[in-house]
């Protein structure tokens, strides 16, 4: 669970533009690029998600 959180939450913050290819293109009218909004609340919810998956990873060795 950890591993996939880090992935995904990496892809979020650093390859946002892949992401929304993969996730959220076909709900753009024009479907150029992501809005500076859609970038931003990624890229925050990504941090969110590499954040939360390396403290489980941190749980997960050290702590058990």
């Amino acid at each position: 669970m950890s591993i996939l959180l880090i992935v995904s939450g990496s892809l979020m913050v650093f390859k946002t533009s892949l992401f929304w290819l993969l996730t959220a293109r076909w709900m753009s009218n024009d479907a150029t690029e992501p809005s500076d909004l859609y970038v931003w609340n990624t890229r925050f919810g990504g941090g969110i998600c590499l954040l939360l998956g390396l403290v489980c990873l941190f749980i997960a060795f050290f702590i058990e």
